[in-house]
């Protein structure tokens, strides 16, 4: 659960920590006092996308940092996959900068991460469903995935996405192989000239490299004999100059005479002798290159021809010979594949027909899953409909068979009626503001134990309902925080008064400058901020009794009988 939420220089909050706690927490103030912020703020710790304009003004930064305790096997199964070690109470710390400049910074236990990471975290730590999320009812492409939240087996939903995928590889390698005869006529043409051409050349790998090496030996030939020859000299010496084989193999004989009298000059002797050697070795293998520095004028024609050649093809196929001898293999696998198009076409078609019928028959699977887990689904919604005060609600599932996509091959709506006597219709059609957020706390609470998350957030779930609606919705927050979590941001005291931990968000300008504050209420507190939410600005005695009532029946309805 979030034990503990730091906002810094987040739009008007210049600097909040906020310890929640476990069970029901709400959080009330006035209209644009920052409720919104803290949830935002949230959003942002989890991963998802923000602004820099949330950057507070005049701020170089933004920064928020969440601790996260009591973590269930999944969270921590992610987190050990992805490397981040935790602490012996195994809390997770999230935190995240938002520079002015856009530029974003992420720590996980002071580790560093990426927005990425975050977002892979998140929805194992906490859900947050907001108004918008109610009107995301409205729309039937949203309906399937509530469903199979219900439990849809995981490895059943991979079998098949596996199946679906392999039926569309295929039936992609069939649609490119289905060409008409005259374009299948062009392109056999085309390849059989492209690889007659290649293959006419004769190419080989290192060819051109070592053409290029004779060349320039052969166009410095001169310079080469040159130095060969000055090479040659200094080693045998002249009429009037000893060489370096003949001086070093004096010197050695000199150090050898000195050895008699001084035995230490082995070694020196031996090593001037081994030199010796060594240049003689040198002077045969220079004289060896006089005969390859003798070439005929055309052998020099022949190889600019043939490095012409290969540059002529490259321009064609490729730049270099190892790119022309890959696109020759190439032309050579697509001609294969067209002249035995035919053949290749009926081992595709058999191979589409059988993955499309693998795919088809999970695809049941999944379908028949949904029904039998949509019959359960309607009965808990309806339940919670009931208590949320909707008593003559009716909600359905409509599923219908199709083609297949991704997700199978239904199309799910769900259809409601919210008088007694009136045939079910899809939601978009019939519910009003609160009946969607009733609904869509109904769905949330039948979810809700379909999962691991911590923590669940509701922002302003109560909007559009009032009275004895308001209070069910309450009570069910209550009731669903008694095995997670809950925050929830309200406007309504029914909700307010039923909560274990209250929070009041208030704004107030300073020197010119707007600042946000979160405090913790104490039992005063509640009754004074219920009252205010009853009475508005002017807040009486009765208001107040009103408030102390409404806190001691919430108390006393939590009490066990």
């Amino acid at each position: 659960m979030l034990t503990q939420l730091y906002i810094e220089n987040v739009a008007v909050i210049e600097k909040v920590s906020v310890d929640f706690h476990s069970g029901f927490n709400v959080l009330t103030g006035e209209t644009g006092a920052g409720k919104s912020i803290l949830i935002d703020s949230i959003n942002a710790i989890l991963g998802e996308r923000t602004s820099r304009d949330l950057v507070r003004t005049g701020a170089k930064s933004a920064f928020i940092s969440a601790v996260f305790t009591n973590l269930g096997k999944n969270v921590l199964a992610k987190l050990e996959e992805l490397g981040y070690i935790l602490d012996e109470d195994n809390s997770v710390m999230l935190q995240r900068e938002i520079f002015a400049d856009g530029r974003t910074a992420c720590r996980i236990n002071g580790r560093p991460a990426t927005v990425s990471t975050l977002k892979e975290i998140g929805p194992l730590l906490v859900n947050i469903h907001g108004q918008h999320e109610s009107y995301g009812l409205l729309s039937p492409e949203n309906h399937l995935s509530y469903l199979d939240s219900m439990g849809l087996p995981q490895d059943l939903m991979e079998r098949y996405s596996a199946a679906f995928s392999e039926a569309k590889k295929v039936r992609r390698e069939l649609e490119a192989l289905n060409m008409d005869e005259a374009q299948k006529a062009r392109q056999i043409d085309l390849l059989t000239y492209q690889i007659k051409e290649l293959e006419e050349a004769n190419l080989r790998e290192g060819e051109e490299e070592e053409l290029e090496s004779q060349r320039t030996m052969f166009r410095n030939s001169e310079k080469i004999a040159s130095s060969i020859k000055q090479a040659k000299d200094y080693l045998d010496g002249g009429e009037e100059s000893e060489g370096a084989v003949s001086a070093v193999s004096t010197a050695a004989d000199c150090v050898r005479n000195a050895e008699q009298y001084m035995p230490e000059l082995h070694a020196l002797a031996e090593r001037l002798q081994s030199i010796a050697y060594d240049l003689e070795d040198c002077r045969e293998e220079l004289r060896s290159y006089d005969d390859r520095l003798e070439y005929d004028p055309t052998e020099l024609d022949a190889i600019e021809a043939r490095l012409d050649t290969i540059y002529r093809l490259g321009l064609k196929y490729g730049g270099s010979v190892s790119e022309m001898l890959k696109f020759l293999e190439k032309s050579k696998s697509e001609l294969s594949k067209i002249q035995m198009s035919d053949e290749l076409a009926a081992k595709l078609r058999s191979q589409y027909k059988e993955a499309v019928t693998q795919a088809k028959n999970l695809a049941m699977e999944i379908s028949e899953w949904r029904e039998k887990a949509a019959k359960d689904f309607c009965c808990r919604v309806k339940k919670e409909l009931e208590f949320l005060n909707m008593p003559h609600v009716a909600f359905e599932v409509k599923q219908e068979r199709g083609a297949l996509n991704s997700k199978g091959c239904d199309k799910v709506e769900f259809l409601i009626s919210t008088n007694a006597g009136e045939p079910a219709k899809p939601i978009s059609k019939i519910a009003s503001g609160g009946e969607l957020s009733r609904i869509m706390l109904a769905v949330k609470t039948v979810l809700a134990g379909r999962d691991e998350v911590g923590t669940l957030i509701f922002d302003e779930v109560d909007s559009g309902v009032s009275g004895g609606a308001a209070q069910k919705i309450g009570l069910k927050l209550r009731e669903v925080s008694e095995s997670r979590q809950v925050i929830c941001v309200t406007h309504l005291a029914q909700i307010a008064a039923l909560a274990n931990s209250q929070y009041l968000i208030a704004k107030n300008v300073k020197d010119g400058k707007t600042y946000t504050q979160v405090t913790e209420l104490d039992d005063e507190g509640r009754r004074q901020e219920l009252a205010r939410i009853i009475g508005g600005t002017k807040i009486t005695p009765l208001t107040l009794q009103n408030a102390a009532e409404m806190l001691k029946m919430a108390r006393d309805s939590a009490k066990p009988t």
